[in-house]
């Protein structure tokens, strides 16, 4: 070390914030901790204030997913009509009140659509990842498979744990999801723009308890509404306070590897759609909504830009490599333990960034004028593609964690390194 160095100042890290904004897991709306209202924790038939009734708010949003209504919850209680001195704080985060009989609640309440916020919104940041993309690009599919395996196999090699933030979601996605794509090799109905589809909410634990946990919110827009300015506007504001972005894009959207594939294929390979939304346009409609009123009129959320479907793209290879060299690491599962391995980031990001300068140039340059933080990927949900809704093997998937990983990266949850 040169005498200098011992001069050289450290740099400082940034005091962390007393509270985090919170940002609610099931309607996205931002507000901070002291904003929140709370759930009773008991009832009472002589007091209206605590009777057991319907909860408005909580049944405009249930309605929107076509849930039923609930009419006998406890009562909502406002921090603006309990004393100070009965506010409890975790820190300088209200997490509870004492109620005029002295009953204690921390059910905390999104003060929007009143459903239970997770217990450390506030005190670590609320980090949410939206997955978007145009119709029939496979976006639940993908969902799937990325929870399956951030649950089988991912959270083991970063030392921690992915878990449903409650029994009834871990309950739906197995039942809806899961059981039926891993188990019995069905492939997964669309997404229908009239039925929303409620979030799935999932905690990506660290067991190092100095680092906070993640929340991951699946959010999965129907993909037709993605090129609609008014379906976007009412149902696009997760994401505006994401953390990070999964952008899907199938190979077929694109036509110049949708008709190479059809020449070598015929109409017979798996399933073809007559209508396709272009990348571009879904970029685009993005940008109306929330981008352009961004500052400098880009984002900079990180977003990961996920070609779906890879599995296909082995009709394209060949040892020029005009689109896909036939060595090429897409075909190739990848497995990142402990850090993020960035030598193998550069190399899968550089080839797909390539491939999609080639095929789409319009989308590519939408996506560099709009985005300033943005990695490219290729995954494949299934490993194969099915025939007639059936999976003619066992669902395989390569690489779908990787574009998730490199988020965890972004968001400074693990670190990275050069091999």
């Amino acid at each position: 070390m040169g005498l200098m160095d011992l001069f050289r100042k450290k740099p400082e890290s940034k005091p962390k914030p007393l509270f985090y904004d919170i940002v609610c897991p099931y309607c996205f709306s931002k507000f901070a901790p002291d904003e929140v209202v709370f759930r009773a924790s008991h009832s009472r038939e002589d007091d209206e204030d605590f009777a057991l009734g319907e909860d408005e708010e909580l049944n405009k949003y249930r309605e929107r997913f076509g849930l039923d209504s609930l009419h006998d919850i406890e009562a909502v209680i406002s921090p603006q009509d309990v004393p100070t001195e009965e506010h409890i704080y975790s820190g300088h985060v209200l997490t509870g009140l004492r109620d005029r009989y002295g009953e204690l609640t921390r059910r905390r309440l999104c003060p929007k659509c009143h459903n239970e916020i997770p217990i450390t919104a506030g005190k670590v940041p609320s980090n949410i990842i939206s997955i978007i993309g145009a119709s029939q690009v496979g976006k639940s599919v993908y969902m799937t498979a990325l929870i399956h395996t951030l649950q089988h196999t991912t959270a083991d090699h970063f030392n921690a744990a992915c878990m449903p933030l409650n029994a009834e979601i871990s309950r739906k996605f197995r039942t809806n999801y899961e059981e039926p794509l891993f188990e019995r090799g069905d492939l997964l109905a669309s997404t229908q723009k009239e039925k929303m589809q409620e979030p799935f909410i999932f905690q990506f634990v660290f067991k190092d308890e100095e680092t906070p946990p993640l929340t991951l919110v699946f959010f999965d827009v129907a993909g037709e509404g993605m090129v609609e300015q008014d379906y976007l506007g009412l149902h696009g504001q997760h994401i505006k306070n994401s953390a990070g972005i999964l952008f899907m894009v199938d190979p077929l959207q694109i036509r110049s590897i949708r008709d190479k594939i059809r020449i070598k294929h015929g109409d017979t390979r798996g399933e073809w759609v007559s209508q396709y939304d272009e990348p571009r346009d879904v970029v685009l409609t993005m940008f109306g909504d929330f981008i352009a009123h961004q500052d400098k009129g880009k984002t900079d959320i990180p977003t990961a830009v996920v070609l779906t479907k890879s599995d296909m793209l082995h009709s394209l290879k060949d040892e020029d490599g005009e689109y896909i060299k036939s060595n090429s690491n897409i075909f190739n599962n990848m497995v990142h333990r402990n850090y993020f391995n960035l030598t193998e980031f550069e190399n899968i990001d550089g080839e797909i960034r390539r491939f999609i300068e080639k095929v789409d140039r319009p989308f590519k340059g939408t996506m560099d004028v709009y985005f300033t933080d943005t990695a490219y990927y290729a995954v494949s949900a299934l490993g194969s593609n099915p025939v007639d809704q059936k999976l003619q093997t066992v669902v395989s998937p390569i690489r779908v964690d990787e574009p998730f990983i490199w988020l965890l990266y972004k968001l400074n949850y693990i670190e990275g390194r050069r091999e």
